[in-house]
């Protein structure tokens, strides 16, 4: 997979100096002079990683600072600074700014390159880590967990049938609104919902009996009269 690198006041040539290497390692440089541009591309999720040299010197500290700020609000991809200061002040601020990694200018670019990989690495574990967050759903006690395809109440595993499962997945995705019949059913079925309210009530049922302690009085699984299902 190509990697994006993006290269901000490039002062110490760290581009000319790296370009073979990352080309040899699939990794594709872009030089920023204009901060809007750094932003847009910021935003659009087209970099992933950022080397920077934000001039950390005794004119341009605090402007440098607040450029490394910037962009780590703007997004939480690693950040390594390349400056021809070695003041160890210098390295402290870069790093309270947000930066992940600083080197000095007169580096070996192997090194450099090591860096730049450990921090891709670091950063494709955190990306995973949080798709998989995204893919775990909890109301109270109930977790919905689509990595496992596993469903749990109270740490209890529950046996739904693919149907069930993606009936419970779809309410839990949607927690707290009300989804209609038709819209449950054409969500599920991928087809219109003609005479679908029996199949429905029999397919909540099944999962009220076996997610809730008392099908009769749902903790989670909530019919709103008239309208539709909700969970939560």
């Amino acid at each position: 997979m190509e990697r994006n690198i993006g290269i901000y006041n490039d002062h110490t040539g760290v581009s000319e100096k790296m370009r073979a290497l990352f080309a040899g390692e699939n990794i594709r440089l872009q030089l920023f002079e204009n901060w809007e541009q750094l932003l847009l591309m910021l935003e659009e999720n087209r970099i992933h990683l950022m080397l920077v040299d934000v001039e950390l010197d005794d004119r341009g500290w605090y402007n440098g600072v607040e450029v490394l700020a910037q962009i780590r609000q703007k997004s939480s991809i690693p950040i390594i600074v390349v400056s021809a200061q070695g003041a160890e002040a210098a390295k402290i601020m870069a790093l309270n700014a947000g930066a992940d990694d600083y080197v000095v200018d007169g580096y070996n670019p192997l090194e450099l390159l090591a860096r730049v990989k450990c921090q891709l690495r670091r950063y494709d574990q955190l990306v995973k880590v949080r798709n998989n967050i995204d893919q775990i759903y909890k109301v109270d006690d109930l977790e919905v967990n689509d990595i496992y395809r596993r469903v749990t109440v109270e740490g209890r595993e529950v046996k739904l049938t693919p149907i069930e499962y993606n009936i419970l997945k779809l309410l839990i995705q949607e927690r707290g609104k009300v989804l209609s019949i038709s819209q449950i059913y054409e969500s599920i079925w991928h087809m219109q919902a003609i005479g679908a309210d029996n199949t429905i009530a029999v397919h909540i049922r099944h999962i009220r009996e076996k997610i809730e302690q008392n099908p009769k009085e749902p903790r989670y699984l909530k019919v709103v009269w008239g309208t539709g299902y909700k969970v939560g």
